[in-house]
């Protein structure tokens, strides 16, 4: 796939991953804010800290997502497969849409589960698009390069 097909997955991916971390913050900041309003004990806990944690935990998911959103937009930008730390982040990523897509089927329904197939998907491709080309296994052949050309100058003439 050349670079005009790539940019527009690195693009969408990032747009899906920014509003899935505003969302995935939302809803965890409005459980807590529910958890904190019931001040109901679930087996004995405390619910001002369930509440906090619901929170906390929203807002660093949703940072993380919002982190794979940046990476996917840079790498929409720079037009670069991602690397190092990207890399792995988008990877762990498309494993986090792996296992929320497998426990959503059975809590929410089908269309979560295919919304987290849809992300995985894309992230996936975005990661397989940018795949480094293959370096050449050796020096090429002594004949000459593929246009016809010499690779090397050709021996000097010797006088006899």
């Amino acid at each position: 796939m050349g670079p005009v097909v790539r940019r527009p997955v690195a693009s969408v991916l990032a747009v899906v991953l920014f509003a899935e971390a505003l969302g995935i913050a939302a809803l965890n900041w409005f459980l807590g804010v529910v958890v904190d309003r019931q001040d109901m004990s679930l087996a004995g806990l405390d619910p001002h800290m369930m509440a906090t944690s619901s929170k906390i935990g929203g807002v660093v998911f949703g940072l993380y997502f919002a982190l794979c959103g940046l990476v996917a937009l840079l790498v929409a930008l720079r037009n670069r497969a991602p690397a190092g730390l990207g890399r792995v982040l988008l990877i762990s990523a498309a494993v986090v849409h792996g296992l929320l897509g497998a426990f959503s089927w059975g809590l929410v329904g089908p269309s979560a589960f295919l919304y987290m197939v849809l992300v995985l998907g894309l992230i996936v491709l975005l990661l397989m698009t940018y795949d480094r080309p293959a370096e050449p296994a050796g020096p090429a052949p002594e004949g000459g390069g593929d246009d016809g050309s010499p690779v090397t100058s050709p021996p000097a003439p010797t006088t006899g």
